[in-house]
């Protein structure tokens, strides 16, 4: 018979991060209702009281996995900006963060909208990104304001969708290989979309 694995101790910001890690696995595989406190404290190997000394509430523990990936993002693309090849900043970014926590990364992208706690957090963190589109696209000329709008949003579907496909299917050691195929393909689908419709 084997002895139980020793707790391990962790100051604050570490067991707060492992916490987060074990809830999105735990939420993206059940959902929010069908998930307890008492599946995260297992998923994370401690007892639902060290988890409710780091967060109030399941609700509250669940927007903070959102918003640790969006912070996340952020973070890396802002480190990434001084290179000066925003396409690339952008797709390393979410890649990034999507191999770091794949659960976090899934829950936001893909489960969040469909949780009705948590629709209307999910979008407005959507809504960040597609701020961050619009702005790298203000150089571009489309032939209105709506095109301009509707390629900020496609950027970031196609992005995000791409990046959890590729989590589905993937093997990491060709994450570079999909990074530079994103990449080269942003400016490609821009230039289509701004150049002018031909009649006929």
């Amino acid at each position: 018979m084997t002895e139980p694995a020793a707790r391990q101790l962790l100051d604050r910001p570490a067991r707060r991060a492992a916490i987060l890690r074990a809830a999105a696995v735990a939420f993206a595989e059940k959902g929010f209702a069908a998930t307890s406190m008492e599946d995260v404290a297992a998923a994370a190997g401690i007892t639902k009281l060290i988890i409710y000394r780091h967060f109030d509430s399941k609700q509250a523990l669940y927007d903070a996995v959102l918003e640790q990936v969006a912070d996340r993002l952020r973070d890396e693309f802002l480190s990434g900006l001084d290179t000066g090849r925003t396409a690339s900043t952008a797709v390393h970014a979410l890649l990034a963060v999507a191999r770091e926590d794949p659960a976090a990364f899934t829950l936001l992208w893909r489960h969040a909208s469909r949780e009705p706690r948590f629709a209307e957090h999910a979008r407005a963190i959507r809504a960040r990104g597609v701020n961050v589109a619009a702005r790298v696209l203000e150089p571009v000329a489309f032939r209105s304001p709506e095109v301009r709008a509707w390629a900020a949003e496609m950027i970031v579907s196609y992005l995000v969708e791409s990046i959890l496909q590729w989590l589905d299917a993937g093997d990491p050691s060709d994450d570079q290989t999909i990074a530079d195929y994103l990449t080269r393909s942003l400016p490609a689908m821009v230039t289509a979309w701004s150049a002018p419709v031909r009649s006929g």
